[in-house]
């Protein structure tokens, strides 16, 4: 990330060190506060090579709500750097000064999802496809929990996160973040945006922004609103490629590709450019 943001953006680059630190990119991997900013230079840096096109909508993935919301014009980029810069400190003190917490993705449906996260007293995380949900609370019950989804025959993985992220544990931090946006003035956005809470096109910033810290993701619920829309084609400009495959298992019609942040100024495919989807 810090390479392709270095090169793409280089003036996003100095001003994510001013506002961070030198730690950004090197500690992404470590902890959140360091990562959430990385990601979103990241995707913004990627969107840097669609000048001059317009996409039909954009969506973000947690966290790239806020940068799918720069990419839009809804707020500048410098806000929403120090903001997302915000988000990831306030999560990551309520995660060390909690209990602690994690997340883990399971490969099943959703309602069998709920069964056992009712059954260990976790809460869904993320609706991201047909085939996966993520679930987030305290390690020991998601231990428990992918023990006993094991022994069913699901596939487990935990992620590479320190918190009960997207649960009620969250909320000191959701409180203090509502704060800092009541001091940002956001603007119409120029392309529709669709917020991962609702599913729907955002209708409140601040209070979507959030809630966005406590809720749910609802990624499979997004995907198939846009669909509804009549967006058939699909491009992810942040790094890696999860989102481009949760397309893929939800919506096995539409075109999905991830950009290839190391070639030339990208062309998106089809009249109805995609929406880009900021991880």
């Amino acid at each position: 990330m810090r390479d392709t943001v270095a090169r793409l953006r280089p003036d996003l680059y100095e001003l994510a060190l001013d506002e961070v630190g030198i730690e950004l990119f090197e500690r992404a991997n470590e902890k959140t506060e360091f990562a959430q900013p990385a990601i979103y230079c990241a995707s913004l840096a990627g969107w840097s090579r669609f000048e001059g096109e317009r996409p039909y909508a954009m969506a973000g993935h947690s966290l790239g709500e806020l940068a799918a919301l720069a990419a839009s014009g809804a707020v500048d980029e410098a806000t929403g750097l120090r903001l997302v810069a915000l988000r990831g400190r306030l999560m990551q003190r309520v995660a060390e000064r909690g209990t602690e917490g994690g997340m883990l993705a399971l490969r099943t449906r959703l309602d069998e999802a709920g069964d056992l996260a009712e059954r260990f007293d976790l809460t869904i995380a993320n609706d991201n496809s047909p085939e996966q949900v993520v679930l987030s609370g305290p390690n020991d019950a998601l231990n428990r929990a992918a023990e006993q989804a094991r022994a069913e025959g699901t596939r487990t993985r935990r992620l590479h996160i320190g918190g009960a992220f997207h649960t009620p544990a969250m909320n000191p931090a959701a409180a203090k973040f509502r704060v800092a946006l009541e001091r940002v003035s956001f603007k119409k956005p120029q392309v529709p945006v669709f917020s991962g809470v609702t599913a729907a096109l955002f209708d409140d910033f601040r209070r979507r922004l959030a809630q966005a810290i406590i809720r749910p993701v609802q990624w499979r619920e997004t995907l198939l609103s846009l669909d509804g829309w009549g967006v058939e084609s699909f491009v992810e400009v942040g790094p890696g490629r999860v989102l481009t495959g949760l397309v893929r298992r939800t919506l096995g019609d539409a075109q999905a590709e991830t950009l290839d942040h190391s070639s030339s100024p990208h062309t998106p495919p089809g009249t109805d450019a995609p929406a880009p989807s900021p991880r």
